[in-house]
């Protein structure tokens, strides 16, 4: 079975084994076409690198530069790009078709905490039995939270039927969820129980 080619990176100094590059200083001067010993002469000379930039090219454009600093300022960027990459937190708020208008004011005051502070919602409407008889009582409790946080979160999956559950996605809308935090910051925090689970899932990027 063949081997997989492992990637290198490209080729540098001796490892570019053609006979002329195309050479670009280390301060950006196009130099031509020159033999290739001449280019790592050249590299030599500054204390750096004869790096091959473009290997399609014909002949090869090869760059004068410190290829270990190259190296380093990739990886860094690419640490920095992953920083920015932030997870996008799911809070679950859960509602049965008979909870009274207490508790439903209390799960209203959990999923405008959450959208505050950036996170997704996704409201549960679990059934029991034959209340899922009743399905038209959880679309109306799915209704009328989506038009209660409206001008904060958009829904982003309409309520549907998942087995015994009914499940709607609130996202928030930027800019106009973080008000959310100010409206509930005098409330306590809402408490890690079976009416507000969280689950984690990667931001393609939202």
């Amino acid at each position: 079975m063949d081997r997989p080619v492992e990637n290198r990176g490209p080729r540098i100094n001796d490892r570019i084994r053609v006979p002329q590059v195309r050479l670009i200083s280390h301060d950006g001067e196009q130099l031509g076409v020159v033999d290739t010993p001449k280019a790592m002469a050249l590299a030599q000379e500054v204390g750096l690198d004869l790096v091959e930039v473009s290997p399609d090219s014909r002949p090869p454009v090869c760059k004068i530069l410190d290829y270990g600093k190259q190296k380093y300022e990739a990886k860094r960027k690419k640490r920095l790009a992953q920083k920015k990459q932030h997870q996008v937190i799911t809070k679950e708020v859960r509602l049965r078709p008979k909870t009274g208008e207490h508790d439903f004011q209390v799960k209203l005051r959990h999923a405008k905490r959450f959208l505050g502070k950036g996170c997704k919602v996704q409201v549960n409407i679990l059934f029991r039995g034959r209340e899922r008889m009743h399905s038209d009582i959880a679309r109306d409790h799915c209704k009328r939270i989506a038009a209660d946080l409206a001008e904060y979160a958009k829904v982003e999956l309409q309520p549907k039927m998942d087995g015994y559950r009914m499940i709607m996605i609130l996202a928030p809308i930027p800019g106009k969820a973080a008000q959310l935090l100010k409206q509930t910051e005098n409330d306590p925090e809402p408490p890690e129980t079976e009416s507000a689970d969280e689950m984690t899932s990667e931001d393609e990027t939202e």
